[in-house]
């Protein structure tokens, strides 16, 4: 047995079919010709956008056309003049051969995606390595294969990328296992839109053979190689049960959030750029709980301008059509460093200048990003949200920058939303303790979990000795949730939750019984929290709090699981 991370649930049996990707290598010897040089990088972007096209039409018919935008963002990297300039750069100037400039260029942003704890944005540096790749192996001459498949097979591959899964035969392809990759990796995406089964973040894949039979689960990213006849029947009951499942949520997917006893509450998307947006309202959201903005930023070798901003913005609001959008003020620093804004290197980055306390310092830059949001608020339901407050003195400063682009706004005439809703998020545990006083100054409160969890637990979830006691049960996780959530209604506002807990299905019924307003999750579980939602009674749920004078992470999880089956069943 091995074990993974499931990224799409269901489960799959079949033989593996292992894809390996030819090596190839690249020199820095220099050229004496930089314009021939030149001419053999024109030539390769030319082809890479010819067969780039070509994935996206085969994309368009096989997979739609949400994930199909996933190569008209690859032919944007071709026709990036910044990223290209540097390219040229080093050939002109250092007379480094195209194929290493490439890679060099590439590398410098891969690493800056790479270090960031953000996943949704960690793995946008697939996408860069997907063209930069195809690129140099056209630079070579070397042949891009595309993977044949004539029999039904589980995928197993140290990484897929966006390419390489929308190459490949989508008839045979029963799952997806993987070494390297994350929840929002386009592998994940893909499988879940095709709604087959896909484990990422299996170290020992080597041990998987072509030919191999096995069973994979994607709920619990568990993978039997040579399973005995009880574990196939299993996993046909389990097969049955899901398509009977899916039925049931895809009916949801229209429908309004509301417990069995009618108690309303509000599903939102957390997303990354108008692109994501056009998939999420195919599920049924509400409205944005989180538009993270750094992405917009992360992708270019300058600062965006008001005007830029303005428009990506109002594009969304425009879209949802009077549903409310929170697009969350700037935040990178830490894990997501930006080469052109030259921020310092620090030794524990996660405690050091980030979010809001960068912001504050480079007024300019936070004034720009504001006045742009305000300016958008004309065409929708637009709201403000400030990241990483961890002290009255930040949210008063955060606050009088946002009456300053105000007034600037109106000494240039400029239109606005006067009444635009500013809202912070609780992610560290000094905000939660006097959220009772900070709920005076803003109109709602959006828990990021992911950040809540690491800071109160003291533990980097991404390091593996210690990852196991980041817990969305910990107790002292749970009573700071529960206590700022009361804090935020005792205060009149309301409250949203934008971390990964808000789709925890097991932890839903207790955020539910705690008053939680609104849940901001990856749209594709909206149907599925809907439809529980719809099985579970809010005055019964209020049984649930009984939980948070449990001492064990355990104990909570088992009665909360009671709750749902008796609810369901």
């Amino acid at each position: 047995m091995l074990k993974g991370i499931g990224v799409s649930s269901g489960v799959a049996m079949g033989k593996v079919k292992v894809l390996v990707n030819e090596k190839y290598e690249i020199n820095d010897n220099k050229i004496q010709d930089d314009n021939k040089e030149i001419e053999k990088l024109q030539s390769a972007i030319k082809q890479s956008a010819n067969q780039i096209n070509a994935l996206y039409d085969k994309a368009l018919v096989e997979i739609g056309e949400d994930e199909a935008q996933i190569f008209k963002a690859h032919l944007m990297i071709l026709e990036d003049a910044a990223y290209l300039n540097e390219v040229k750069g080093l050939i002109n100037n250092d007379k480094f051969n195209a194929a290493y400039s490439v890679d060099t260029v590439t590398q410098k942003y891969v690493s800056m995606f790479d270090a960031m704890d953000d996943e949704y944005l960690r793995e946008r540096a697939a996408d860069l390595k997907d063209v930069a790749t195809r690129l140099v192996k056209n630079i070579l001459h070397i042949k891009i294969d595309i993977y044949k498949l004539d029999e039904d097979a589980i995928i197993v591959a140290d990484d897929l990328t966006p390419s390489d899964t929308a190459a490949l035969n989508k008839n045979y392809v029963l799952g997806f296992v993987t070494k390297e990759g994350g929840v929002t990796s386009h592998t994940a995406i893909i499988a879940r839109t095709l709604e087959i089964p896909a484990i990422v973040g299996v170290d020992e894949i080597e041990d998987l053979n072509d030919g191999d039979f096995v069973i994979i689960d994607g709920f619990e990213g568990i993978i039997t190689v040579n399973p005995d006849d009880e574990q196939k029947r299993e996993c046909e009951e389990t097969k049955k049960k899901i398509l009977e499942d899916k039925k049931i949520f895809n009916q949801y997917k229209d429908k309004e959030t509301v417990t069995k006893d009618n108690k309303h509450v509000a599903l939102g998307a957390n997303i990354g750029s108008v692109e994501d947006l056009e998939a999420a309202l195919k599920n049924g959201i509400e409205g944005v709980g989180l538009f993270r903005t750094e992405l917009f930023y992360l992708e270019r070798n300058s600062l965006p301008t008001e005007d830029e901003q303005y428009k990506v913005y109002k594009a969304l609001a425009e879209k949802l059509e009077g549903k409310p959008v929170i697009i969350r003020t700037l935040d990178v620093g830490g894990d997501k460093e930006i080469p052109y804004m030259e921020m310092p290197k620090e030794l524990n980055p996660f405690l050091g200048y980030r979010a809001i306390r960068l912001c504050l310092d480079r007024k300019k830059l936070f004034l720009t990003q504001l006045k742009a949001i305000l300016r958008a608020g004309m065409y929708g339901d637009v709201k403000i949200l400030i990241p990483m407050i961890s002290s009255m003195e930040e949210l008063l400063l955060a606050k009088e920058m946002l009456q300053n682009a105000k007034d600037e706004l109106r000494e240039n005439n400029v239109k606005f939303d006067e009444n635009v809703e500013l809202g912070m998020m609780i992610e560290v545990p000094s905000a939660a303790i006097i959220s009772d006083l900070l709920a005076k100054e803003v109109d709602f409160f959006s828990i990021g979990t992911n950040d809540l969890i690491q800071y109160t637990t003291a533990v980097d979830r991404g390091n593996k000795k210690v990852c196991h006691l980041y817990n969305e049960y910990n107790p002292g996780v749970l009573r700071l949730i529960n206590m700022v959530i009361k804090n935020a209604h005792d205060s009149g506002i309301w409250v949203g939750m934008c971390g990964e807990a808000a789709s925890n299905n097991i932890l839903v019924p207790l955020l539910l019984a705690m008053g939680l307003d609104e849940f901001s999750m990856n749209s594709v579980k909206v149907p599925e929290i809907r439809w529980l939602l719809d099985n579970i009674e809010y005055g019964k749920s209020k049984e649930l709090l009984e939980v948070l004078n449990y001492a064990s992470s355990d104990e909570i999880v088992n009665k909360l699981k009671d709750f749902i089956e008796e609810s369901i069943n």
